[in-house]
């Protein structure tokens, strides 16, 4: 799938992960739509990378469907990244006690049932593109996180959420490979997010020399690198890439 001449949305791209594949898809030749709940942020994101901003909400229908509507009124959606998420600390238990359900489920329904809602949204507008030569339509990259099979102690929901995101790559992949639209999710280790700038700087050191090689916190321009060749290798579909630079994350 060309960049060129495709629009490209990209959701949580106004930090992060998705700040960085707004500048990477851009530099691609597409033209992206920063999508994002923090309108102000996704504007002068997408004013850096000569796109629009649309502000949106992963978990409401109809917030999707609007933001993919307008979207695709810039010329054929092919490429869809996917980077909103939260990540919450939940314990099944707190102070001996049954958590409340509304802590897991906060992050679990943006996490998981926002991604599926993107999905949906997105690869049902691909369907209405051209095939390329290649008989593509569209590409659709998703966010996990190495928790999916290396959760630590506190992320029962965030672990539970990025599970079902790797869950659901495979039977979506083959639900849309007829249709020419292929998925493909991406497992970020620890990268240094807005998430990690929060925290002390003896810590961010601590963690950093838990990665084996390389030493450090990932840069968020190398998960953008990958959403990028991903966009490109036509046999990527159906898996589940770990960025982690061979981290196994310890329970604690």
């Amino acid at each position: 799938m060309r960049l060129d001449g495709s629009v490209a949305m990209v959701f949580g791209g106004a930090s992060g992960l998705g700040e960085a594949t707004a500048h990477r898809l851009a530099a691609g030749g597409a033209t992206v739509v920063v999508a994002d709940r923090a309108t102000d942020s996704a504007g002068r994101v997408a004013k850096r990378v000569g796109g629009s901003a649309v502000t949106v909400d992963v978990v409401d229908q109809c917030s999707v469907g609007e933001a993919v509507s307008r979207a695709c009124a810039l010329g054929p959606l092919r490429v869809v990244v996917t980077c909103a998420g939260v990540a919450t600390p939940t314990k099944l238990l707190s102070v001996g006690e049954p958590t409340p359900l509304e802590g897991f489920a906060e992050v679990i329904e943006v996490n998981l049932l926002g991604t599926i809602n993107v999905l949906q949204y997105t690869a049902g507008a691909m369907l209405k593109n051209q095939p390329t030569a290649g008989g593509e339509r569209g590409v659709c990259v998703t966010t996990a996180s190495i928790a999916a099979f290396d959760g630590q102690i506190g992320q029962v929901a965030y672990a539970a959420s990025k599970g079902g995101v790797v869950g659901l790559t495979l039977p979506v992949a083959r639900e849309l490979a007829s249709k020419g639209v292929r998925v493909v999710t991406i497992a970020p280790g620890l990268f240094d997010t807005p998430m990690m700038e929060g925290l002390p700087e003896s810590t961010r050191k601590s963690l950093a020399g838990t990665v084996p090689f390389p030493p450090r916190l990932g840069d968020p321009d190398e998960y953008a690198a990958l959403v990028e060749h991903v966009v490109g290798n036509q046999m990527l579909n159906g898996e589940v890439i770990r960025l982690d630079g061979a981290l196994r994350m310890a329970p604690r």
